[in-house]
């Protein structure tokens, strides 16, 4: 199994949307940064666990546990010229982008603030804290995630 931390704006798709989506799956469309479709594309599996993380909010912070129920396909989005997602390099026999699937499992309560992160000595290499990583699909170590988990057990 594979951990990881995937970030939304909960002003576009929220915790609280994904435990009110339809048996609280989503697919998990938009992504269009190469190194973070590349992730999903190799490395993340069925059943793999997701922090999921409000950004672009204060405070920044991870609201519920997810995991995968889809592995990697096409996203649809893409391929949509309506869709703010859609591009016109990507085409239906060689799609450009992917998506997964992802299902709650479990709210953090409460939620656990970027800051109270940041004061954890054992999560200094977490890619969450580095600076400049703006990444919305990025790996976490077992280490880092039993660390977070440790803070609401």
């Amino acid at each position: 199994m594979q951990y990881w931390l995937m970030k939304t704006e909960p002003a576009v798709f929220s915790w609280n949307d994904l435990k009110a989506a339809p048996e609280q799956t989503t697919g998990w469309e938009g992504v269009r940064n190469y190194q973070a479709r590349n992730f999903i594309r190799d490395k993340m599996k069925l059943g793999d666990l997701v922090f999921f993380y409000h950004s672009v909010v204060k405070p920044q912070a991870i609201a519920g546990i997810a995991k995968v129920v889809r592995p990697a396909y096409p996203d649809p989005f893409a391929l949509d010229p309506a869709s703010p997602y859609f591009d016109p390099k990507s085409s239906a026999e060689n799609p450009t982008w992917l998506m997964v699937d992802i299902q709650a499992v479990q709210d953090l309560t409460p939620q656990i603030a970027l800051n109270e992160l940041k004061k954890i000595p054992e999560l200094a290499s977490m890619m969450l804290l580095q600076k400049g990583c703006r990444l919305s699909v990025q790996p976490v170590t077992p280490q880092e995630w039993q660390q977070v988990i440790s803070l609401r057990a």
